[in-house]
């Protein structure tokens, strides 16, 4: 009788606070798949799957607080930077998750579990010091580490730089459980695509090419940022990506400003891979995995409106390390809308540089720590 391997079974827990957080988890199982026919992953946002009826009235709430209220983000942010949840909150996710979370890893018996967002990390460590003995490994999805991240429980930290490393060291974790790989980014954003195929399936010219990405929740800058770049509509091409928000994009398309050829206005779309590979600058928030995708394809970045916090540090990694630069003023904009309209070659330029730059940086997709960890 031929022998069939049974398949080693990874569960990779994330959170839909943000898309990066999930966008990684995605990133992750791919490339474990990919790379060992016998592993089968399973992504679960954990919140939205134990409790489909609460977990959107959050997140409708966090984001709102975000938008509104992001200085006061920062303040709860850096006020709670060096904690570990406090006990109250660590009590809630265990009545909230405890059980229903041990009984989900009972059922489909996982060699090891992946969280790409500190709450499920948090759940899964407390079963851990209660008896649970399959290997945990946490994936930070920033430049930065808050305290939230932080439980001795966790077998490997996945992390982007050897800044978070030493950060997490700080915090107490021995050096040997810290592995510096990048932010795990889906494999298509290292595959090259041919151009003229992009082009002709998102009907888009030849011309230089903007994309501007508003994060994970579609959130476009103000009007302000839009007038900026509106206002070279006819010589530099435009691809807006407004994710999930569909009042957005309704706005953006009945105003006349954005009706011209040259402006081009998407939804949610799997393929932001190939629209990178087209344009010659992206204007985004900071967020780890827009950045990290953004790194892979080398595509120079402008960014804009922060959030106090992570975002914050994120961008100072990218422009330490010359990757992108912050908007600061109208005139960071005019540069770089000038240089595409006029001096298209010191566009390309800059991502060639970016593409030697990142040779020296971490570029692993994380699935070596994962099959480390499988033994």
């Amino acid at each position: 009788m031929e022998h069939v391997s049974r398949k080693r079974r990874v569960l990779i827990l994330s959170e839909g606070f943000g898309a990066g957080h999930t966008q990684a988890a995605f990133a992750l199982a791919s490339s474990l798949e990919q790379r060992c026919s016998t592993i089968e992953t399973r992504v679960v946002e954990l919140g939205s799957f134990l409790h489909p009826t609460l977990a959107p009235w959050i997140l409708g709430a966090y984001k709102k607080t975000i938008a509104a209220q992001p200085k006061w983000y920062g303040r709860l942010y850096r006020a709670q930077y060096q904690k570990s949840l406090n006990p109250l909150t660590q009590l809630a996710l265990h009545r909230i998750f405890y059980a229903q979370t041990a009984a989900m890893i009972t059922h489909w018996a996982p060699q090891a579990i992946v969280c790409t967002h500190p709450f499920p990390s948090v759940v899964v460590s407390r079963l851990k010091r209660a008896g649970l003995h399959i290997p945990l490994c946490t994936v930070i999805t920033d430049y930065d580490v808050h305290g939230t991240w932080v439980s001795p429980e966790v077998n490997k930290y996945m992390v982007s730089s050897e800044d978070v490393k030493h950060k997490l060291i700080v915090h107490g974790i021995a050096a040997a459980h810290v592995e510096i790989t990048g932010i795990p980014v889906h494999p298509s954003f290292r595959e090259v695509h041919d151009r003229a195929l992009i082009r002709q399936q998102f009907n888009l010219s030849s011309k230089p090419t903007v994309l501007v990405m508003g994060g994970g929740w579609g959130l476009i800058g103000g009007d302000s940022l839009s007038e900026h770049l509106l206002a070279w509509r006819e010589r530099i091409q435009f691809i807006f990506c407004l994710g999930h928000n569909h009042k957005a994009i309704s706005k953006l398309a009945a105003d006349p400003r954005y009706q011209h050829p040259h402006i081009h206005l998407l939804g949610f779309t799997q393929e932001i891979g190939k629209l990178m590979e087209v344009s010659d600058l992206l204007v985004t928030k900071p967020g780890g995995m827009t950045c990290s995708e953004g790194l892979a394809k080398s595509i120079p970045m402008l960014f804009y409106d922060p959030i106090p916090g992570q975002e914050e540090e994120n961008v100072d990694y990218f422009t330490k390390h010359g990757f992108g630069e912050s908007i600061r003023s109208a005139d960071t904009i005019s540069h770089w809308l000038t240089m595409l309209a006029s001096r298209y070659g010191d566009v390309q330029a800059k991502r060639l540089s970016n593409q030697q730059r990142k040779s020296h940086l971490p570029a692993g997709d994380g699935s070596e720590v994962i099959l480390q960890l499988l033994g």
